[in-house]
């Protein structure tokens, strides 16, 4: 199986597996099921042994679900993985039903995840998206707080601005900003991008296959059921349009003999030497394809090609990625 390389978090950061592993499809998400929990604690082991070690997950994915999940599978081997996880979300009924930020929520919260998970500390901890209802210093200054009480070792953000990354960092040096990123998203490299590199911090980019447009497999109409409904990226003519964008990057697949989800994740992972691709897995035989994704080199033709197939905007509709 490839060799995982490593990446670093943050100036003078520890050091991670520069693939990581999403465990949040293993529970149930936006009405779906949740996996079968054997195969998945399997698979969270079975990248452990790959060399994977950066596990994310979140405390309201499957109302804690994910992090009991998390916790069976690192059981007596807690020094092999790097526990990413996100706070803030507030679910109901498998509804997103809004976020909270207050000091004393984070507190809180912190406590339900060390025991679910089964760990003293917790690698990263960030809160989901920065919205607006608490003061950036208010939020990051109580996870500071965590960090000094030795239940959190490092700090990161999800989907927030240019300038609440810098107003983070300021509060406390910010190791990770994870971000949905991919050929059919970019809306982040204009500014958020380079933000991250100049403050030296690393990218956890998620969504690499923007929700299943760029495996190659989507058809329209999609299933009734399907979550993706959800989204005007999804819906009509916008879908069309974008599975017809989506035909190059089949091509390129076929010639290179490898799969799109491996390209798609290839990209992501070219970026740049502080970017993760981090990659949903629920199936110990989705690791091998994954993993050899990390391998796949593009020439200057292929990746012009692609950059500019699938520049800014391409993509039709919108998704929740989308501020």
């Amino acid at each position: 199986m490839t060799a995982i390389k490593k990446i670093q978090l943050g100036n003078n950061g520890p050091l991670v597996s520069k693939l990581g592993l999403g465990c949040m499809r293993m529970s149930s998400v936006w009405g779906s099921k949740a996996g079968d929990e054997t195969e998945s604690i399997a698979t969270i082991q079975a990248a452990l042994d790959s060399g994977i070690n950066f596990l994310n997950t979140g405390d309201f994915y499957g109302a804690g679900h994910n992090e009991l999940l998390v916790g069976k599978a690192i059981k007596g081997r807690r020094d092999d993985a790097f526990i990413s996880v996100k706070f803030g979300g507030m679910v109901h009924n498998g509804q997103f039903i809004g976020m909270d930020f207050r000091p004393v929520a984070i507190k809180n919260f912190i406590n339900y995840s060390l025991v679910r998970l089964g760990t003293e500390f917790i690698d990263l901890y960030q809160p989901c998206r920065m919205d607006g209802s608490v003061p950036v210093a208010d939020i990051i200054g109580t996870v500071a707080d965590l960090v000094k009480e030795g239940k959190v070792r490092h700090i990161g953000v999800s989907e927030i601005t240019p300038a609440q990354l810098r107003e983070a960092n300021n509060v406390h040096p910010i190791s990770a900003l994870e971000i949905g990123y991919s050929l059919a998203d970019r809306q982040i490299e204009a500014e958020l991008l380079p933000v991250a590199k100049e403050l030296s911090i690393a990218v956890v980019a998620f969504a690499n296959t923007a929700e299943g447009l760029l495996t190659g497999t989507m058809t329209a109409p999609l299933a009734a059921d399907a979550y993706q409904n959800h989204f005007p990226r999804f819906q009509g003519v916008n879908l069309i349009k974008n599975l017809e964008k989506v035909e190059l990057l089949k091509q390129m697949a076929n010639d290179k003999g490898v799969t799109p989800t491996q390209l798609a994740i290839a990209w992501v992972n070219q970026q740049g030497e502080h970017i993760m691709p981090l990659v949903s897995m629920s199936r110990r035989s989705r690791l091998p394809e994954n993993t050899a994704a990390m391998e796949i080199v593009f020439s200057a033709e292929e990746m012009n090609l692609l950059n500019t197939h699938f520049a800014p905007g391409a993509i039709v509709g919108g998704t929740y990625l989308q501020r």
